[in-house]
């Protein structure tokens, strides 16, 4: 009996250390209380009020090079692409150059940004596949964005909101933890999250919204320490950590 008792403590150890284990760090719980409406309008609107025209970080000089500085974010910070492209576009802001550039010193140029020498490669074939498909234009379609080597979801929403104006909302890191964090659209999957945003934020905020919450989550609500002192929006926020009382 002693032996099956200790057994039995064992297994249930292990299983709460796994559930610990599981548990993504930039995932906190959050309260079960849903945001309404009109909290979700007037966090928007405070965005909107303290930056009326959001930008993205990403260096570029025209769609293309959007496309190329997208692709080589993937798992790399926008500080340490943009350390990198001013070199590449010098030589390469077109489809056409990228690939009289070749492979060898595409990578050579990148090879500071993680990944660099698939990234190397997914660059120059989709500037091939351009070329031959959509006359070195880049397609303002998803669908025709995500047969491009390297491109996603999250990288055709990018390009799609920035070249095109496309009211997309690319989910990231800082849009998942946000999404879930603050519980206004929490979700298990980037898809999820995205769907959730897609679903709740005021179609006439809808243009913008990424941008605000990328750069809310990579300056304000960060991973570790989020700074709720300075937070437009931590009276709104639901989740129960938070550094402020309210």
């Amino acid at each position: 009996m002693a032996g099956a008792a200790r057994k039995t403590a064992r297994k249930t150890t292990k299983k709460n250390a796994a559930k610990t284990s599981a548990k993504a760090p930039f995932v906190p719980s959050i309260a079960s209380k849903p945001w309404t409406p009109a909290e979700i309008e007037e966090a928007f609107r405070r965005f909107q009020a303290a930056n009326p025209e959001p930008k993205g970080e990403l260096i570029h000089v025209n769609p293309y090079t959007l496309l190329v500085a997208v692709v080589l974010s993937a798992q790399a910070t926008d500080a340490g692409v943009n350390k990198a492209t001013p070199a590449l576009f010098a030589l390469a802001d077109t489809p056409e150059k990228m690939v009289a550039l070749g492979e060898d010193r595409v990578r050579d140029l990148v090879k500071t940004i993680g990944l660099f020498r698939t990234k190397a490669k997914n660059v120059v074939e989709l500037s091939r596949q351009l070329i031959a498909q959509h006359g070195g234009e880049v397609p303002p379609s998803r669908e025709a964005l995500e047969l491009l080597p390297g491109v996603g979801r999250k990288t055709a929403n990018v390009v799609l909101n920035i070249a095109f104006g496309e009211p997309t909302i690319a989910v990231d890191t800082h849009l998942f933890r946000i999404g879930n964090r603050t519980g206004l659209a929490p979700g298990k999957t980037p898809f999820e999250v995205e769907q959730n945003l897609e679903r709740v934020i005021p179609d006439h905020y809808k243009r913008h919204a990424h941008h605000w919450l990328i750069l809310h989550g990579r300056y304000v609500c960060v991973a570790r320490k989020p700074l709720c002192e300075t937070c437009i929006i931590n009276d709104l926020c639901k989740w129960p950590g938070k550094t402020v009382a309210q």
